[in-house]
């Protein structure tokens, strides 16, 4: 069954900002910053497929490869890998919102603007590194490539004096307050994670890391 015309578009446009935030961050964030897509838009049509990768990648890494340590492989059963990779797709979407109300929040005590929408938009485009690296949780041994994610900290640098109006002497401790509200609530996330699915499943899921790539 062939994908609808409207199906090719969204993903094209996807891989079209992803590909250049990722490469071009400076002159996309000005083209960002010229936008007025409302935070819904931001989330159905950017965020919420992103952040699908990792939990997915890690699913697929989990079963096909297992976890290794030690020269001990341990594989997952596909009903825990399924509810892990579900809890922390939805964890990583609630914790964009709460980051993206912490960077609303703060801008204006750094001599930014309040804009929820513009906020929204900085946070979400600046996890793209994130969600990206989450791929390569298809092959677990890969895993620690995910720390290419911390691009997503340039990211966001990069994007606050355009987005929110930072000055530009201020983006530092505006990216580095706003980080460590992250680093909070990926503890929490991990957390949570390992009181529902237990620490061994955890291990190796991108979704879980895909915060932390954050800090």
């Amino acid at each position: 069954m062939e994908e609808s015309p409207t199906t090719q578009s969204t993903a094209s446009g996807i891989v079209a900002r992803a590909k250049a935030i990722l490469l071009q961050p400076k002159s996309e964030w000005s083209r960002i910053a010229t936008e007025t897509t409302d935070p819904k838009s931001v989330l159905l049509g950017y965020a919420l497929p992103l952040a699908a990768i990792g939990p997915v990648a890690a699913l697929i890494g989990g079963q096909v490869f297992g976890y290794g340590a030690l020269g001990v492989t341990f594989r997952p059963s596909l009903t825990s890998s399924i509810t892990t990779a579900l809890l922390t797709f939805v964890l990583s979407l609630v914790s964009l919102f709460v980051i993206a109300f912490v960077a609303n929040f703060l801008s204006p005590k750094f001599g930014g603007r309040e804009s929820w929408p513009s906020a929204f938009r900085l946070v979400a485009y600046s996890l793209t590194a994130s969600f990206v690296a989450g791929v390569f949780g298809l092959i677990p041994a890969l895993g620690i490539l995910g720390l290419l994610g911390l691009y997503s900290l340039y990211l966001f640098y990069l994007g606050a004096t355009p987005i929110m109006g930072v000055p530009q002497d201020k983006v530092l401790g505006y990216t580095a307050i706003t980080v460590l509200a992250a680093i909070v609530l990926n503890i929490v996330v991990g957390a949570v994670v390992v009181a529902v699915t237990g620490p061994s499943v955890v291990l190796g899921n991108e979704a879980v890391t895909g915060l932390a790539q954050y800090e």
